[in-house]
């Protein structure tokens, strides 16, 4: 599917969208995250929501409507609130795109506009759920508004496949290792981040460590840490920094400053150290996340190494009742 025919088709019939609502969960929520936080700081007349799809259930936007937008994830297709989050969408009037890997799963659906998506090694950005959104809101922006970092953030996205490439090699030359040892002398640790890459500095805990390698950590906002948690930092706590490559680096930037003096623990992965130099500034911020992303996959699989624990295990993920 093309993300600018998507849209056209949207509008052809709707004439205008108000809202967009980015529902999914788990993984499938953070690869919305960019796109939404994009939305939100570059258009001066679309409201967007980025929702949990039992939250979205739950407590319903009273402006969901015929001039709504829904993008609703799962990879498997079958995540029974994201399916019925997609359904309620589809019974308010909204538009409703569905992406999912699984061709012929419940969110596949005539219903919705149903976008079957490629996963796995060597799949390009653009053909992803975080590069997919990224180009729907983009097509919405300049369709409606205009967008000047269009071009932009189009040729970054292009760019981004090389970029995670050879980012691969070196955070598994400089970062690997010393991670997986960390991780073994540090039975809890903290994850810090900010702007639209705060979406994988939630995802490395929740996802890559917590459900992956039932490593117990926690995220923090880099902002926020001056709010409140930067009261436990001492020597001995071990902290992981992804200092993203745009606007909001000043916030990593002053987090880095106050840790680097009060703990003796501390690993930072510099998105702009593993090439987001090479992606116009006026768009980083939005594709920080595909970088931190790949090299967050590469740390878990250094960790489920040393600690002989295969990324695929579970416990209770899709075996008790829940």
């Amino acid at each position: 599917m093309n993300a600018k025919n998507v849209i056209e088709e949207i509008l052809k019939e709707k004439g205008r969208i108000r809202q967009v609502y980015w529902v999914a969960c788990g993984g499938s929520l953070i690869d919305l995250y960019p796109a939404h936080f994009m939305m939100n700081a570059e258009s001066g007349t679309v409201e967007s929501g980025w929702y949990n799809s039992r939250e979205f259930l739950l407590s319903t936007p009273k402006k969901l409507g015929k001039n709504s937008l829904a993008v609703v994830c799962s990879h498997s297709g079958n995540t029974q609130e994201t399916f019925d989050a997609a359904v309620l969408a589809h019974e308010a009037g909204a538009s409703v795109i569905t992406l999912t890997d699984g061709k012929g799963s419940k969110c596949d659906d005539a219903r919705f506009i149903s976008w079957v998506y490629p996963w796995g090694d060597g799949v390009p950005t653009a053909e992803v759920p975080s590069g997919i959104t990224l180009l729907l809101a983009a097509e919405l922006l300049r369709a409606q508004e205009g967008f000047a970092k269009y071009d932009a953030l189009c040729s970054g996205i292009e760019k981004m496949d090389g970029i995670v490439t050879a980012a691969r090699a070196k955070v598994n030359a400089e970062l690997g290792d010393k991670f997986a040892e960390d991780c073994a002398q540090s039975p809890f640790f903290y994850i810090l981040g900010s702007g639209a890459a705060f979406s994988q500095t939630y995802g490395f805990a929740i996802c890559s460590l917590m459900e992956m390698q039932w490593q117990s950590c926690a995220y923090i906002h880099s902002g926020e840490y001056f709010h409140g948690p930067f009261e436990v930092t001492e020597k001995g706590v071990f902290y992981f920094l992804q200092m993203c490559s745009g606007a909001c680096r000043a916030m990593d930037e002053r987090a880095l400053a106050f840790l680097k003096t009060h703990t003796d623990r501390l690993m930072v992965l510099d998105a702009l150290d593993y090439g987001m130099d090479a992606v116009d500034a006026c768009v980083r911020d939005y594709l920080d996340s595909v970088l931190f992303y790949a090299m967050n996959v590469e740390l878990r699989a250094a960790r489920g190494r040393k600690f002989d624990h295969s990324p695929e295990i579970r416990r209770y993920m899709g075996i008790e009742k829940y």
